[in-house]
C-alpha cells in the first residue's frame, strides 16, 4: 500500500513542514495544491519538517482537478468535520501496489462543499467535543494516515527501539 497526503491549498507553513516530517517518517508521499499561503522555501516549512525534507517525496500541483486526474483510478479520502463517517469505521486495508490519498483541506476553511458532497461516503471525520471547530491540521493529518497504516499492518515501518546508552 502506498500512502499519499494531499494538502489543498495549506496556509500555515509550519503545518506543512509537520506533515512533511510525518510522510517522511512513515514513506507517504506529499501533494501540495496552489495556491499555497507561503514559499515552499520559507523557513518555517524547513525547520517543522527538520532533517528529513531530502527524503520526502512532494509534488506540486495547480489545482486539485489535476491530482484528481492523474490518480483517477485510485482511493480517495476527504477528512473534513463536516462528515458522517468517522476515520476509524473505514475500511483502510490496501494491496501492496494500491494507493490511498487522504485529503485534507485548508487551515481556515476545509475543503469545499461541493467537494464533499460529492464524495460524501468517501468523507471522514474525527470524533471531537461539542461546539469544537476542529483539530490542528497536522495532528489530523498524522491521526487518520497511523489508522490507514494500522489496517495495513504498518508495512514498512521499524517496531522495536533501541538503547543508545549501556547504563
Amino acid at each position: 500500500m502506498k500512502l499519499n497526503i494531499v494538502l489543498v491549498e495549506p496556509e500555515i507553513p509550519s503545518n506543512t513542514g509537520n506533515i512533511s516530517r510525518t510522510c517522511s517518517v512513515i514513506g507517504a508521499t506529499l501533494h501540495l495544491v496552489h495556491p499555497l499561503g507561503f514559499d515552499i522555501s520559507d523557513k518555517m516549512v524547513k525547520r517543522a519538517g527538520l532533517d528529513y525534507w531530502d527524503e520526502l517525496k512532494i509534488y506540486e500541483y495547480e489545482s486539485f482537478d489535476e491530482v484528481l486526474n492523474k490518480y483517477k483510478d485510485e482511493r480517495f479520502y476527504y477528512a473534513s468535520t463536516k462528515a458522517k463517517n468517522v476515520y476509524s469505521d473505514m475500511d483502510f486495508s490496501a494491496g501492496k501496489d494500491e494507493q490511498i490519498f487522504l485529503v485534507f483541506g485548508k487551515e481556515t476553511k476545509g475543503l469545499p462543499e461541493e467537494l464533499l458532497r460529492q464524495h460524501e461516503e468517501s468523507c471522514i471525520r474525527i470524533p471531537m467535543g461539542v461546539n469544537k471547530r476542529s483539530l490542528n491540521l497536522s495532528n489530523s493529518a498524522a491521526i487518520i494516515a497511523y489508522e490507514v497504516l494500522r489496517q495495513n499492518g504498518f508495512e514498512g515501518l521499524v517496531f522495536e527501539g533501541e538503547y543508545h546508552n549501556n547504563l
